[in-house]
């Protein structure tokens, strides 16, 4: 990967938002993860306007009280579901990837990771978009997480730029705009808003990643693969 890419170096990262220290003790770590999670499935099933404090806090077995200890209302609850579920998309649970594999298989492996990673996060993402169009800083912040991919995608592009692999000719930045927006709007059409039916046919996931695939491979014009 290549961070010394001075457009992609480029793009600007936004300041943590809605984002306070985590606690000093394992204790108050154990409780702030079990309300992050409690409002993760409060969220979920009554949605972002009408989730109440009350049912996360009861969920994660504390007081309503002792929420406050953690977070200062429900927008910072949010952002911090939203962060957990952040971490875990950008870092699928891969193994380091080494320069000699083969980089059709690694992409494969990555597309695979991401889809799967972004289906159990279906739910989340929908919620995200909503708020997004009502709330500015969340909008700021799913605009954040687009650009981390972005600039993750642009990196690898120019790696395998450099490796002989892809078209050298292509801008690695604006490719990964392109590219990653195709998958990311793609799997928020098929596992968010559940349009991923053809003739009454639900799409099969392993067709997915290898279409995703194939597009990604065709579009940077992979020189070793057919």
């Amino acid at each position: 990967m290549f961070d010394d890419d001075s457009r992609i170096s480029a793009l600007p990262l936004a300041p943590p938002a809605l984002h306070r220290d985590p606690p000093s003790t394992q204790r108050g770590a154990r409780t702030r993860a079990a309300l992050i999670a409690s409002a993760r499935e409060v969220f979920e099933t009554a949605g972002y306007l009408d989730a109440r404090l009350i049912d996360i806090a009861k969920g994660a077995g504390c007081a309503t009280g002792s929420f406050y200890t953690y977070f200062a209302n429900k927008e910072e609850v949010f952002a911090a579901v939203l962060d957990v579920a952040r971490e875990e998309m950008m870092h699928p649970g891969m193994g380091r990837v080494a320069g000699t594999d083969d980089p059709y298989a690694v992409l494969e492996a990555s597309n695979r990771a991401y889809l799967a990673a972004y289906q159990r996060n279906a739910k989340l993402m929908g919620l995200m978009e909503q708020v997004a169009h009502i709330d500015s800083e969340f909008r700021r912040i799913r605009n954040e997480r687009a650009d981390a991919f972005i600039r993750r995608n642009a990196r690898g592009i120019a790696d395998l730029q450099k490796r002989g692999i892809a078209d050298a000719s292509l801008d690695p930045l604006t490719s990964s705009i392109a590219l990653s927006g195709m998958v990311s709007r793609f799997a928020y059409s098929v596992f968010t808003l559940g349009e991923g039916l053809v003739g009454g046919r639900s799409l099969d996931f392993e067709d997915v990643v290898v279409t995703v695939t194939k597009l990604w491979a065709n579009a940077l014009r992979f020189s070793d693969h057919g």
